[in-house]
This record gives C-alpha cells, structure tokens and sequence, in this order.
C-alpha cells in the first residue's frame, strides 16, 4: 500500500510547518495559556487567513477547501509538533464533523464562521455520572412553546471558555439529540453556569450547568444525533492520534539531540548502550503509533464497525506509546525534563491528558475487545 502523500498534502504540511516555526513560539504560547483569554486569538485568525487551513477539510460549499481525512492528519500533526493550544480538534474535527451531518441553515451558517475563523465550538457531551460514555445523557430537551428547554449538567468540556458556540447532547424522545447554544464567555445566556478551569496541559476547559436554559427552535441540529455522534468522534480519535505523533517526533528528536550533547564520565550519554536501547524502544513506539493513525485515518470511510475498530485500535496504541514515550524522555533528560524552561515538560503534561482524550487507554482496549470477540 502507498502512504506517500500527494505534491498538494506535502506543501499543505510544509506551509502548515513553516507558519508554526515562524510565529508559535512555545514561550508566547506557554504565556498565553496562563494570562487573560488563555490563547491566541490571532493565531487562530492566522490559521484561517493566512494559512487557510480552517476549512481545509470543510465543504466548499461553506467557504472550504473540500479536504479529507489525510489532510486533518497532516495538519493535525503539524499542530501537535508544535505544541499548539488553539482548538482545531474541538472546532474544526468535532464541530465541524457534527455540523457537518446536521441540516437546515444554522449548520451552514456556522460551518462557514468555522471555516472564516469566526466560529469557535465546545462539545458538551459528557456528564458527571457519564465517565468517558458519550451515550449516557441525562440532560434533557422540553419543547416549550417556540423555544427548547434544557436542563442538566456538563463536565469537562474543552474549550468551553474560548468558545462561540456550545453543541449540547440531550435526551429527548428516547434518543439523543443535538443542540447548539450561542455564548459569550463574558456574558453567559440566562440558565447557563459556567464554571471555567485549565487543564493539565495548559487548555482551557469548563463544567457547565443548564438551569431551564431557553433556545430558539432552530437550535435543534440533530433530533437523532447518536451515528453523528459516534462517526464523528471516530474522526477526533484519529485526529487527537496524529497531534499525538507530531508531538512524539519532537519529543524523541530532543531527547536524542540532548543525549548526544549531554556528557557524563567525559563522554556523550547517548553512547551508552542502555540508553541507546530506551531510545529506539521509544522510536520503536512513535512507529507503531505512525502506523496505527495511518489505518484509523484510511479507515475512517468504510462501514461503522470497521471503522470503529480501527479508532479503538489506533487509541489504545496511542495512549500506550504516549505514556512510554512521555516517561522515557522526562527520565534521560533527568531533572531538566520537568522544568518550565524546557519544551520537555510541557509536551510530556501533553502527552497525558492525550491518554484520557476521547476515552481512556484501558477503555478503547476493551472496546477493540468486544468488538472482536467471536
């Protein structure tokens, strides 16, 4: 099989590379995450302006460029190399996957601001009682007059604070269904609470709680949003796997550089044998973990079953090279690997919380499991 990439997808990665090189220090970065929006809203413009890659894998028809799943893998790598805390994944994957299958004008509208840069998305999905099971909704979504009544709570939900929009699972009718609720982080709507916190690695997150919170009846997306739902999470695993590869390649492309200038007894640390056999046993993890997103990524077109092996597969492959590959680099690093001056440390807290996105190591093992037992 051919995994080379096309002339197009080589220059929308190196155009992708060399915009991050030029203006996504991981200091600025770092700093920004800490200090008043906890982002960078000019990078994010930048990221649809200048380098356009928004709506890179969007419909045309919104204002994008039409790409598939090999282009979200490529650029979601590049993301992940350069540490960056801006929400593509939560926005352009999971936002974008679910306006995506939703109909009615709403969904174009906001598909097209996603594309212009001018949407930013939050998926308040899980629940206190939920764990990581996205199926589990309490919720709820009462038709009152012309409006939607919603009530319930909502943990974890990454870019809550950042974001435009909130797309809200409920129970209704027997099944789930999806809702979209128009924010302003500085000014939440009536019935909503937002209670906002960073996460381990530097992102912004909240728990939110609807209180009889009123919505206009277009609100609604999706009144069966279950398949949506599972595809589409489906394509933020394989997209959360490559951010996880460029972010492994960094980390094993420093550890080795500074085992090779680090000296010890007069001699580099890289020559000795024991330490050589910890770096390629992690190079050994970044190419399962290459080849595990490139399957979830090819996979992620064929029927439901198939292709939701593929992304428990790729995930649990994922988080068991993210956790070797994080510990190996802090320890030859020794203490320097857990220091704020070092890109070490930040990428190693990256790392895991990469293992918990989308459903924990564990749990996507056991989902390959029963998805395969006879």
């Amino acid at each position: 099989m051919d995994f080379s990439f096309t002339a197009e997808q080589e220059l929308l990665r190196d155009t992708v590379t060399e915009f991050l090189a030029a203006r996504y220090p991981l200091e600025a970065s770092r700093a920004a995450a800490r200090t008043g929006a906890g982002w960078q809203p000019e990078i994010w413009r930048g990221l649809a302006e200048e380098v356009g890659i928004l709506g890179a894998s969007l419909p045309e028809s919104v204002g994008g460029i039409g790409g598939g799943p090999v282009e979200t893998m490529i650029i979601a790598e590049a993301l992940g190399g350069a540490l960056v805390l801006e929400p593509y994944v939560d926005t352009v994957v999971v936002g974008g996957g679910l306006l995506r299958r939703s109909t009615g004008k709403r969904a174009e509208d906001l598909l097209a601001g996603i594309a212009a840069g001018d949407v930013v998305t939050g998926f308040a999905a899980l629940e206190p009682h939920s764990g990581y099971d996205y199926t589990a909704v309490a919720t709820t979504a009462v038709a009152d007059g012309d409006d939607w009544v919603l009530t319930g709570e909502k943990t974890v939900v990454t870019t809550a604070p950042l974001s435009t929009h909130l797309l809200v699972t409920a129970a209704m009718d027997g099944g789930i269904a999806l809702f979209v609720v128009d924010v302003d982080a500085a000014d939440p709507p009536a019935g909503l609470t937002v209670r906002p916190y960073r996460t381990i690695d530097e992102r912004q997150a909240a728990d939110l709680t609807f209180e009889a919170l009123r919505v206009p009846v277009d609100a609604l997306l999706l009144a069966n949003a279950g398949a949506a739902i599972a595809a589409t999470l489906d394509e933020a695993i394989a997209a959360v796997c490559a951010e996880a590869v460029g972010a492994m390649r960094k980390v094993v492309t420093d550890t080795v550089a500074y085992a090779k200038q680090r000296q010890q007894f007069g001699v580099p640390i890289a020559s000795f044998q024991a330490l050589q056999h910890r770096m390629v046993d992690m190079l050994l993890e970044l190419e399962q973990a290459v080849a595990a997103t490139y399957l979830v990524t090819l996979k992620l077109g064929a029927p439901a079953p198939e292709r939701a092996r593929a992304a428990a597969a790729a995930k649990a492959t994922i988080g068991r090279a993210a956790r070797r590959i994080g510990q190996e680099s802090v320890q030859l690093h020794g203490a320097m690997g857990m220091t704020e001056e070092l890109a070490i440390g930040h990428f190693f807290k990256r790392l895991t919380a990469v293992q918990y996105e989308f459903g924990t190591t564990d749990q996507h093992i056991a989902r390959y499991a029963a998805m395969t037992r006879p």
